[in-house]
């Protein structure tokens, strides 16, 4: 089965670096899914900070850049209470990530060391790009 992005989507995902579209046009081929927000203005920012959903102040988040080196993604259709299936998300992105080559962390397991409860701050939607140099 196939799967695409809706138009909202696309505008958030066409915000971000050309390795995390790559990523996620590859996702979406295989997992439904949303994205949810790519490259976010000061203003976005500060609001996200206040209601809690980041950690970072402008511009030190990876959605700051542009493009942005941080995409929020979540699985199709959205329900916030199931976090089991943000977790099964989280798990299929990363794999794929890593069959692309390409090097991302994730909100959910910021350390990358599969022990989820370790850390204190959890953003399931969160992908961010280690590095650039590619």
């Amino acid at each position: 089965m196939s799967f695409k992005f809706g138009r909202r989507s696309m505008e958030s995902l066409g915000s971000v670096h050309p390795e995390l579209r790559r990523l996620f046009t590859e996702v979406i081929r295989h997992y439904d899914c949303s994205i949810l927000e790519g490259h976010r203005g000061r203003e976005a920012q500060e609001e996200a900070l206040r209601k809690g959903t980041t950690t970072l102040p402008w511009p030190r988040s990876k959605h700051n850049t542009f493009p942005a080196l941080a995409v929020d993604a979540v699985p199709y259709p959205i329900d916030w209470t199931d976090t089991r299936r943000f977790y099964y998300f989280g798990g299929f992105v990363l794999a794929t990530a890593a069959q692309l080559g390409i090097r991302i962390r994730w909100g959910g397991d910021w350390d990358g060391d599969g022990d989820f409860k370790d850390q204190s701050f959890h953003d399931l939607p969160h992908f961010e790009l280690l590095s650039t140099d590619v």
